[in-house]
C-alpha cells in the first residue's frame, strides 16, 4: 500500500514563487513506487490540487481531505514545502496538529518562534562558541523614533530586515545614516512579515549555510556551503538569479572549524526543538575566527540549485533517498507521540 503524501506549496508572501519551484523539484525526486503524491497549493483564496487532466479540486479544510470525483483522498503525511507564511510560521503546523495529520517540518511552536528572528536570537544566548551580532527589534509602535533608536544603540554599518521575513526580501545593508529611514520603512512594509523590523550590526566575514536533519535517534549535519557574492550581501537577486553568487560545497573550512560548526548546528537544532530538515546560516568573522549566527530556516529551499540539495549530493546521497528518509522519520516520529 502506497503512502499518500500532500506536498504543500504556495503561500501568502513574495516567497510563494520559490515555494512552487521547491515543491516541483521535490515532486520530481519522490519515489512514486512508494508514495502517491498530491501537490496542494495554498493561497489566501483557496487550497487546491490540480489533477493531471487540469481540473482543480478544493481541499476540504474540515479534515484536510481531497474529494476527487467519486472518491476522497485521505493523506498519511503533509510534506511542507511552503516558504514564509503560513507554512513556515507555525500556522499550518497548528492546523495539522488539530486535524491529526503528521508533517515533515518543525512543530507549531518552533516554527512560530524561529520565524521571529529577534526571539530566536534571545533563545540561543548562552550556547558555547556561538556569537550573536548586536541588534534591536523594532515594533510598529516604535516606528516614528526608529531611526534615532538605531543610531543611539548600534554602530553603523547595519543590516535592516523584516523580523519575520525570508529570502532576504525587504532587507537592506545600510552604510550611511541617510539611508536608514528608507531601509526601515522598506522592512516594515514587506508584505505579511508581521510589521516588525530587526536591525543588526554588520559582521565582516565569510558566509556559510549548513543543513541538519534527524535520522533515527541521531542528528546528521550536512557538508557546509560557502556563499561568495559580488553584491553587497546575499540578497534575493544573489539567491535566485544565476551568476550573481558562487556557492562552494563542501566549504573550505579547517577541521577545527568544521567540528565547531557541527557542534553549533546540533546545539541550535536541539535548543530550538527542531524536527525534519533545517538550514542554519552563519558568518565566520574575519580576523577573529568566531561564528556568528545569522538565521535558521525551517523550510529551506529545495530547487536543484538550493543549498540543501547541493549538500545532500556532497554527502553522497540522492535527493530521492534523502526526502524518503524525511518522510519515514516523520511517520515514525509521529507514531511515537
Amino acid at each position: 500500500m502506497k503512502v499518500s503524501i500532500a506536498l504543500i506549496t504556495g503561500g501568502y508572501t513574495a516567497e510563494s514563487e520559490v515555494s512552487l519551484k521547491s515543491a516541483a523539484f521535490v515532486f520530481q525526486q519522490l519515489d512514486k513506487s512508494k508514495y502517491d503524491v498530491y501537490t496542494i497549493t495554498v493561497t489566501k483564496d483557496s487550497w487546491f490540487h490540480v489533477a493531471d487532466n487540469g481540473i482543480r479540486y478544493e481541499i476540504n479544510r474540515d479534515d484536510f481531505t481531497l474529494p476527487i470525483d467519486d472518491r476522497i483522498i485521505r493523506f498519511d503525511l503533509a510534506f511542507i514545502m511552503l516558504h514564509g507564511s503560513p507554512g513556515e510560521d507555525g500556522r499550518l503546523q497548528g492546523y495539522f496538529d488539530m486535524v491529526g495529520l503528521p508533517y515533515t517540518s518543525c512543530d507549531a511552536l518552533t516554527s512560530a518562534l524561529t520565524m521571529n528572528k529577534a526571539y530566536t536570537k534571545a533563545v540561543l544566548v548562552g550556547i558555547p562558541d556561538l556569537y550573536l551580532a548586536k541588534s534591536i527589534q523594532l515594533f510598529e509602535s516604535q516606528r516614528s523614533e526608529a531611526v534615532d533608536t538605531v543610531k543611539r544603540e548600534l554602530s553603523i554599518p547595519y543590516f535592516v530586515k523584516p523580523n519575520a521575513g525570508g529570502s532576504s526580501i525587504g532587507m537592506t545593508k545600510v552604510k550611511a545614516h541617510l539611508e536608514l529611514h528608507d531601509a526601515i520603512e522598506k522592512a516594515f512594509n514587506a508584505e505579511n512579515t508581521g510589521r516588525q523590523v530587526l536591525v543588526e550590526e554588520f559582521v565582516d566575514g565569510r558566509e556559510f549555510s549548513v543543513g541538519i536533519y534527524r535520522k533515527g535517534n541521531g542528528l546528521v549535519v550536512l557538508p557546509a556551503t560557502e556563499v561568495i557574492t559580488e553584491r553587497e550581501f546575499f540578497d534575493y537577486e544573489a539567491k535566485y538569479i544565476a551568476g550573481q553568487s558562487t556557492e562552494i560545497t563542501p566549504a573550505d573550512l579547517t577541521s577545527d572549524q568544521r567540528a565547531r560548526v557541527e557542534r553549533l548546528v546540533k546545539a541550535i537544532y536541539t535548543r530550538l526543538n527542531c524536527k525534519g530538515m533545517v538550514r542554519i546560516d552563519f558568518f565566520l568573522e574575519n580576523g577573529t575566527d568566531r561564528f556568528f549566527f545569522i538565521e535558521i530556516n525551517t523550510i529551506p529551499g529545495q530547487t536543484a540549485q538550493s543549498f540543501i540539495p547541493q549538500q545532500i549530493r556532497a554527502a553522497g546521497m540522492t535527493e530521492t533517498e534523502f526526502y524518503g528518509g524525511l518522510i519515514e522519520q516523520a511517520l515514525v516520529g509521529d507514531s511515537l507521540h
